[in-house]
């Protein structure tokens, strides 16, 4: 994984010192163009994949005028953690990234952030963007941070060579055909699910589970309606009794394996499924692999499956320094741009945030995704766009806690009701 270690940080930093001295020592005749905006850009993306995705817009950013200043913290907690930290203690960076939910409100109602209102006007994203995003950045008619693509978060991948062990001819296509692929995986002696047992990472899963066996009704009546008629229902407890079942195809080297590690167990054929959002396709690429041919995506277990998305924003820190606001609007700019969308999605695994960017050159999974993104009705926001960090940290808590224990369904059910409670 590509980290920026503080080693490093300072080893930059010598080496710009010695660059400076240098300059100031050559002769006035050779002074360099004035640099461009110099933007510090908070973010986690420090997975392979991951780091040569934001390479792109880097790149995008430097060929703008841009001076591109990185700031990778590995872990997406840790990195919001750093980023809210700096901010509330004055020392902002340009821009840190989110994800395209709840989690920087607070930010927004403490009025610590700039928005981007002229570029969104400018670019229309109103007309541009899907409507689970737009009620994420867009409070009280301000536009406060910049999507940058789209995630949908429960794909179920899948290893051709794993499924040609096992004698899977066809892929699945209902969750009672999921299951009865990983019976074939077990028996095979391939481990069937590719899981690392971490409590996002559960999450994840029972949000497959909530799409794929209880539906889209059901989904935003337990997530955004948060009631307690549909928590404690028969069809919900159908739902939590699938998403227990999917422990008993896990390895017993599952707790705390990293995402991209449990990917790479499809990838290498040890694995036959995972159950993950499409940022796993970028590990598949950095693999060589070819979608559809060395492995397989599937969006959901049915036609009429919601389809749930959020993806990765970044917001820009209070300033009045028009240098800093000027490269802000620079980044909103440049990481928007078709181009640097294509390059960027195309690497990241993502979908691009603009509806008109031209994606015919993207794989097959991609285009699975743009087609159900046609489908406005199946657009639906993952688990964090509904609930506030506190709530899904609440519900991680008793996820966790029921997957790792003998905790009856029913306790379960009562435990999520309260969790969720208003």
């Amino acid at each position: 994984m590509f980290k920026q270690s503080r080693t490093l940080t300072r080893a930059r930093a010598a080496g710009a010192a010695t660059l400076m001295a240098a300059a100031a020592m050559a002769p006035a005749a050779s002074s360099a163009a004035p640099a461009g905006p110099k933007a510090e850009v908070m973010h986690w993306w420090t997975s392979s994949s991951e780091s040569a995705a934001v390479r792109k817009f880097a790149d995008a950013y430097r060929a703008a005028g841009g001076v591109w200043a990185d700031t990778a913290v590995a872990g997406a907690d840790q990195a919001k953690s750093v980023a809210i930290n700096r901010i509330v203690g004055g020392n902002p960076p340009t821009a840190a990234q989110f994800n395209t939910t709840k989690q920087f409100r607070d930010l927004i109602d403490q009025g610590s952030l700039n928005n981007v209102d002229d570029i969104a006007l400018r670019d229309k994203w109103d007309q541009l963007m899907p409507a689970p995003i737009l009620d994420v950045i867009k409070v009280n008619g301000h536009y406060y941070a910049a999507p940058v693509d789209i995630h949908m978060s429960t794909w179920i991948w899948y290893s051709k060579a794993a499924f040609k062990k096992a004698g899977i001819v066809q892929e699945p296509a209902t969750p009672d055909e999921l299951f009865a692929a990983l019976d074939k995986l077990k028996a095979a002696g391939v481990v069937g699910l590719a899981h690392g047992g971490q409590p996002w990472q559960e999450n994840i899963l029972f949000q497959a589970m909530l799409a794929n066996v209880g539906g889209k009704a059901l989904y935003l009546s337990v997530l955004r309606e948060r009631s307690p008629q549909a928590i404690n229902s028969e069809a919900f407890k159908k739902v939590l009794l699938a998403f227990k079942r999917l422990q008993t195809y896990v390895d017993a080297g599952s707790p705390n394996r990293n995402w991209n590690d449990a990917t790479a167990m499809v990838v290498g054929g040890r694995a036959g499924v995972q159950i993950m959002g499409d940022w796993a396709k970028g590990e598949f690429a950095a693999a060589k692999q070819t979608a559809g041919k060395d492995f397989g995506c599937i969006a959901g277990l049915g036609p009429n499956v919601p389809y749930l998305i959020q993806g990765d924003a970044f917001v820009f820190p209070k300033t009045k320094n028009p240098e800093t606001v000027k490269a802000q609007k620079l980044l909103a700019t440049t990481m928007l741009a078709p181009a640097a969308q294509l390059e960027f999605n195309k690497l990241k695994g993502s979908l691009p945030i603009l509806s008109n960017v031209d994606t015919s050159s993207m794989d097959v999974c991609a285009q699975a995704g743009m087609a159900i993104m046609k489908d406005k009705s199946r657009q639906v926001g993952m688990i964090e766009v509904h609930l506030t960090p506190d709530q899904n940290g609440a519900l991680q808590d008793v996820l966790t806690t029921y997957w790792n224990t003998r905790m009856p369904v029913e306790k379960a059910q009562k435990s999520i009701a309260a969790a969720l409670r208003d």
